[in-house]
This record gives structure tokens, C-alpha cells and sequence, in this order.
């Protein structure tokens, strides 16, 4: 089950592009973007990314840092990052964490069911705890809906 709003984040320790790890102990007292995403180098996967990446002026001037989380292997995610200049660390997830959010969930195609990613993309507070959380995530227009919800919470305190 998807992790909800006002519960506290999961805690994590991923490997990621560019020689980086991220963690939730790391990024304590900052806010941050987390998203899952199914996987690199797909035009969905990409086109988020590189709206991420556009947006990654604006979501830095205001203090909020971007991690996208693949169950990806480091290897194809480094290629993905290079590929499309993305600055932002690209996390692998091989120790569970999108378990841990609840987006590792069973799908289904052509009456085949399988495990996978659910596109979903989580706020997370300055203290740890889970500000807006966008499940199955549609990709046309989510970065911008992203800054607005970072806007918002910043005009509230």
C-alpha cells in the first residue's frame, strides 16, 4: 500500500549516478523529491526525467533536491543519466525501498500479472514526513504540478 500523506518517509540508503548515495538520514532537514519510475531509457521514464531536469533550477532555487528510484541496475541507469545530461541522482533500488513506499505492486498485461513500478512521486518534507504524494503518476505536465504543490508548501510556513 502506497505510503500516505503526514506518515512519516521510509528510510532508505540507495546507490546512485555519478558516484553518489542518497539517503533519507542524509537529506534530514531538507526537503526533497522522490520519484519511482519504472524504468530507464523508456519514452515515458525519459520524458519525466527530462522534465525533472528542466525543472531543476526553480526546484533548487526554492531548496528541494530531485531522486528518481529504478529497481534499474547502476550500469543502464549511469547511461540513462549521461544520456540525457540528468544532474539529479538517479537511485537503484535493490534493497527494497519502493517495496517500503508501496509502489512495487502487481500489474498486469495481456492478462499476464507481474510485479513492477507504479509511476509515483513523493513530496517529503524538511522533518521526514510525506508532504503529497501523486500515485500513478501521468507524465505530460507532472513536474510542473510538482513545483506548484513545492510552492505552495513553502507559502505555508
Amino acid at each position: 500500500m502506497t505510503k500516505r500523506e503526514g506518515e512519516p518517509a521510509p528510510d532508505f540508503t540507495m546507490t546512485a549516478s555519478g558516484g553518489r548515495t542518497v539517503s533519507l538520514q542524509a537529506l534530514r532537514g531538507r526537503p526533497f523529491v522522490l520519484y519511482f519510475y519504472p524504468r530507464a531509457d523508456t519514452p515515458g521514464c525519459t520524458r519525466q526525467a527530462c522534465a525533472f531536469q528542466e525543472a531543476l533550477p526553480q526546484l533548487g532555487a526554492l531548496g528541494i533536491e530531485v531522486i528518481g528510484v529504478s529497481k534499474d541496475k547502476l550500469k543502464p541507469i549511469e547511461k540513462f543519466a549521461e544520456k540525457y545530461g540528468l544532474k539529479f541522482p538517479l537511485a537503484s533500488d535493490d534493497s527494497g525501498v519502493a517495496e517500503a513506499y508501496g509502489t512495487w505492486v502487481e500489474k498486469s498485461m495481456y492478462g499476464k500479472k507481474y510485479m513492477g513500478m507504479e509511476r509515483t512521486t513523493f513530496l517529503v518534507d524538511g522533518e521526514g514526513r510525506i508532504a503529497r504524494v501523486w500515485p500513478k503518476v501521468k507524465v505530460e505536465g507532472h513536474a510542473a504540478e510538482v513545483m506548484q504543490a513545492v510552492g505552495a508548501m513553502r507559502s505555508s510556513r
